[in-house]
């Protein structure tokens, strides 16, 4: 059961960053980008987390790119 409970922990600490960078994009609260996402996928029938795993690869990847650098010799 406590395996249970840290698998939970783990989505949690990772998987709400990512609405919760796009409520900051967007200038709402993550709140609500939760929940549009719950209704989106209940609604869709799983649309809405494919998407948010489409957003959540596409965030990953962007950081792995865009990550700032301190000098140029830092490559």
């Amino acid at each position: 059961m406590n395996s249970i409970y840290k698998l939970l922990l783990f989505f949690q600490k990772r998987g709400y960053y990512v609405c919760q960078r796009i409520a900051d994009k967007l200038g709402i609260r993550a709140k609500v980008v939760r929940t549009s996402f719950m209704y989106l996928t209940f609604v869709t029938l799983g649309f809405g987390f494919a998407l948010y795993l489409f957003l959540a690869f596409w965030m990953r990847i962007k950081d792995l790119i865009y990550t700032k650098r301190s000098s140029v010799f830092d490559l």
